[in-house]
């Protein structure tokens, strides 16, 4: 057998074939984190936010057994480094992992090969061809992400997929109420009418499988302030009527 086939351990490895474990030499430190561009609007900007503090806020309001990406790179291979070929989702979840590690990136070679668990894109005109395309196929075939959704503006749409045992995703049906279900979360996902931030739109976001509202940690603090204030008015009403009954 000729010493240059492949099953010749003195063979050279092609790239593909190499562990990240027994590359020659580190992958840079000092890869670009985002792409420094302005999100399309401020609903793109907020909704990924609001959805991150939604998601922290349920669990304790700490990322410590798991990590959320904001518009940050997610970097897989030594081809995408050369050719440029950046990819940062709008929003992505990994658990089972130290989230209090501090990260500009998320670098496969540094994360013991984790891929996200979830992933979420925001559409927009400019690049929704790409999110429904291309990067839905990235996301299937490489990264084998258990669950993608894709969010437009307002949540007109939106869309849901999850990976079958045959490794291809499948369509998620909203339920009564416009919502999707994700398993990797355990939230709903779905539409809400409110003020974020000084803005109304309609926004994503999380919802208990109950289907209430997972509170952001103001609005858990104002729903207490409330509930203790109609508290107080119930007893001052009361103390009035014992009062006004002793004055008989």
């Amino acid at each position: 057998m000729s010493a240059s086939t492949a099953t010749d351990p003195a063979a050279p490895h092609t790239e593909t074939q190499l562990p990240w474990g027994v590359l020659i030499s580190p992958p840079p430190g000092d890869l670009p984190y985002d792409d420094g561009g302005r999100m399309e609007s401020s609903w793109h900007a907020h909704s990924a936010v609001i959805l991150k503090a939604a998601y922290v806020a349920a669990h304790g309001g700490v990322m410590t057994d798991y990590y959320i990406g904001v518009n940050m790179f997610v970097y897989y291979s030594w081809k995408q480094i050369r050719n440029d070929e950046y990819r940062g989702p709008d929003l992505y979840v990994v658990k089972g992992v130290d989230g209090t590690k501090p990260r500009l990136y998320w670098a496969i070679w540094d994360e013991d090969g984790r891929y996200p668990d979830v992933i979420i894109e925001l559409l927009s005109p400019g690049t929704e061809s790409v999110d429904l395309g291309a990067k839905k196929d990235l996301y299937e075939q490489r990264f084998r992400t258990p669950e993608y959704f894709c969010i437009a503006p307002e949540v007109e749409r939106l869309l849901g997929w999850r990976l079958g045992p045959d490794m291809r995703y499948h369509p998620l049906a909203p339920n009564e109420h416009g919502r999707l279900w994700s398993e990797q979360l355990g939230f709903w996902i779905g539409p809400w009418r409110g003020v974020y931030l000084g803005e109304e739109h309609t926004w994503p976001r999380l919802f208990h499988a109950d289907g209430s509202l997972v509170l952001l940690p103001e609005e858990a603090e104002r729903q207490r302030a409330e509930a203790l204030a109609a508290r107080v008015a119930a007893l001052e009403e009361e103390l009035a009527r014992l009062r006004k009954r002793s004055d008989r």
